[in-house]
């Protein structure tokens, strides 16, 4: 066995300069993984434009972000297939196969067709690399956690492993600064047309970097001495998921940890920067500037609670981190409203805006498949304005037979009823006349209310909206910062890749990958531009009571030496 191997399985707490070269390799190559995946999700407007414009706006959004959590959805079959993997023939080989699969996925997607050049041909393929993209990252966080935590020492593994923590918000950072580069080097208008492409395309320079780094890592020395004892699994999925007792504790670390983790995560970075540009329309420039910054200030912390993690356990840090998202989320965004758009904020308070409608004539405003003629009632047709300018509104229930209105603090509209032609595939020219002369009226009546069409620069207070963008990032390090120690500490060494991967990746794949998508689907509908937030919320408050009652703490445990064998009784000794 190498010196390296030696060395991380004793149980002095210093590490050789050879652990620490290998650990900060794979982290910079899991930073540039990130970078490619969140490239999508910081662009997620102009890709609606770009590949789906053949849905009307709102919908166009919500599909974009469905096609964002494409990505995640897979992402649990691919801690499947490369956990597999992981577990049979080590975590290195797994890492540049993963790096490869994503690299390439996200240069193809800056050469991709628009739908105004190839039709349908360009989400689709969208959604294909999407896809792909979310199988390379399945394989990559669980090998990355496995990795750093067993050449880490005992005492310092959650301060270790906080450095792949970091990565995630690195990743997006990286994706934030060189698309604010790229868009003041070209200008907003080339940006959006083809200047957007660039960040992608560099993606393949950082390819080629990560090919590098994977290849100079040394294999995991947990993993060499498995090999080297003639330990290894030959069927590790069925070990993890075939027994009761590793099923019910990978059950445990989903319900109890990640994926209250996953929402506070998604929260606190994506769905922020989408709350700040799609709902307080600030300037996709000065949002993306904002978040940035905040992500500077906040990731440290990253590896601070990582640290006190050592020191205090991995779920004191956790729950206190999903406590506090519940209690002041609602808080928090209403500040941010108050902070970014000042005057959407007043309005609100000063202007409120109620519909009144026969529920039985409103359907349900965020599919993602809708067209603009499938919503004909008058009540559609006035929720679908007041959401594409978007503006709050609460709902009122009428009998049976009434007719929909739209109140805008003293004022009452009318929303037409919309007929399509005989061939069913648009509104007939009477349709459109009135339609668009409501949309007129409802813009003048807004306007006369105080909503505004976009945040005004001048007035928007960004040491504030740093502040608070600050302090839901730090929520995320909470919760984030001590996770991948926590799940490393719950499994045995030759079963550990696949069974990590999969809790983390089904609550950050679908818990957390699907809330951006969830919430704007569910502002959408029911009109309260917060609405959204109960998602994060219940969700988190699940995690934190069955993490509280039933998650064992873990920071004591010997990875190495206890459970470097399967151990059946480990959760209770």
């Amino acid at each position: 066995m190498s010196t390296l191997a030696d060395n991380a399985l004793d149980q002095d707490p210093v590490m050789t300069a050879e652990e620490r070269k290998v650990i900060i390799a794979s982290s910079v190559g899991t930073v540039f993984e990130w970078y490619d995946f969140y490239l999508y999700g910081s662009l997620a407007p102009i890709i609606a434009k770009q590949f789906f414009s053949g849905l009307d706006p709102s919908s166009a959004f919500i599909f974009a972000l469905l096609a964002f959590a494409a990505g995640f959805i897979v992402r649990p079959f691919g801690a499947l297939v490369f956990g597999r993997l992981g577990d049979m023939i080590g975590r290195k080989y797994t890492f540049l196969i993963t790096i490869v699969l994503m690299g390439t996925s996200t240069f193809i997607v800056g050469m991709l067709p628009s739908y105004a050049t190839v039709g349908v041909v360009a989400p689709a393929v969208l959604i294909v690399l999407r896809l792909l993209q979310g199988l390379a990252l399945g394989g990559e966080y669980g090998g990355a956690a496995t990795y750093v935590a067993e050449h880490a020492p005992q005492n310092k593994r959650g301060a270790w492993t906080s450095w792949i923590q970091t990565t995630a918000t690195l990743g997006l950072l990286m994706s934030l600064m060189v698309i604010l580069v790229t868009r003041n080097m070209v200008g907003e208008a080339a940006f959006a047309d083809w200047g957007w492409r660039i960040p992608f395309a560099l993606s393949v320079v950082l390819l080629g970097a990560s090919i590098w780094i994977r290849l100079s890592m040394s294999e995991s020395p947990a993993f060499l001495k498995m090999q080297e004892d003639g330990k290894l699994s030959s069927a590790p999925l069925t070990e993890a998921l075939g027994q009761w007792k590793n099923l019910r504790i990978i059950l445990l670390a989903l319900f109890g940890l990640v994926a209250g983790q996953a929402v506070v995560w998604y929260t606190g970075q994506f769905y922020a920067l989408f709350f700040l540009t799609s709902v307080l329309k600030v300037d996709a420039s000065s949002a993306n500037m904002m978040v940035a910054i905040s992500l500077l200030l906040g990731t440290p912390f990253f590896v601070f609670f990582g640290t006190v993690s050592d020191r205090i356990g991995r779920k004191p840090v956790i729950m206190a981190g999903l406590l506090l998202a519940c209690i002041t989320y609602f808080p928090l965004f209403k500040t941010l409203t108050e902070a970014a758009n000042p005057d959407l904020a007043k309005a609100q308070r000063l202007s409120q805006i109620v519909v009144s409608a026969d529920p039985e004539t409103c359907s349900f405003q965020g599919s993602p498949i809708a067209r603009e003629i499938d919503f004909t009632s008058a009540c559609d047709l006035g929720k679908r304005a007041l959401a594409q300018n978007s503006a709050s509104y609460s709902n009122v229930t009428l009998p049976a037979g009434s007719p929909t209105t739209v109140r805008i603090g003293d004022q009452t509209l009318t929303p037409p009823i919309a007929k399509l032609t005989a061939a069913g595939d648009r509104f007939d020219e009477a349709s459109v006349a009135a339609i668009s002369e409501f949309r007129k009226q409802l813009g003048s009546a807004l306007g006369t209310a105080g909503y505004p069409t976009k945040a005004d620069p001048e007035k928007i207070n960004k040491p504030e909206v740093v502040l608070i963008l600050t302090v839901l990032v730090i929520y995320v390090t909470m919760v984030y910062g001590p996770i991948a120690a926590a799940l490393v500490e719950m499994f045995p060494t030759r079963i550990r890749y696949s069974s990590l991967s999969l809790p983390y990746h089904i609550g950050n794949g679908w818990f957390g990958g699907l809330m951006p998508t969830i919430a704007f689907a569910m502002v959408a509908s029911n009109g309260n531009i917060f609405y959204g937030l109960w998602y994060p919320i219940v969700i988190a408050a699940i995690s934190f009571v069955v993490g509280m009652l039933f998650v064992r703490e873990s920071k004591d445990v010997d990875i190495y030496a206890k459970f470097l064998y399967w151990h059946p009784n480990r959760m209770g000794k």
